[in-house]
């Protein structure tokens, strides 16, 4: 698998964790007979974090992964990796922007 196409992989997984997480708060909080916005707005917020854990590979070795590149000088295997945390953050950043215009009616006044 090209380093791409793990960007593009690690972007989707996380924009995908937060919106389906959120939207099926949303459902839960209807039937639960809460507030289905304020579920999602606030789930959206809370899982971002494990979006991004669940898009890199879910454990701490690719931390493990950058650390040990590092120390041994090689440096561009390092920046990769970093680079798939930064794509897995913008996914659950849009992705967590996307449930906040859902939630607040697409941008009409």
């Amino acid at each position: 698998m090209s380093f791409l196409t793990k960007v593009i992989v690690d972007f989707c997984v996380a924009f995908g964790v937060v919106l389906g997480g959120s939207m099926l708060a949303g459902i839960a909080a209807v039937i639960t007979l809460q507030s289905p916005t304020a579920k999602m707005l606030l789930i959206a917020e809370n899982i971002k974090i494990w979006a991004m854990v669940a898009a890199v590979g879910g454990t701490i070795d690719p931390i493990r992964y950058i650390e040990s590149n590092f120390l041994e000088g090689n440096i561009a295997p390092a920046l990769k990796q970093i680079l798939l945390i930064v794509a897995a953050f913008i996914g659950a950043h849009i992705g967590t922007t996307f449930i906040a215009w859902i939630c607040r009616g697409g941008g009409q006044p």
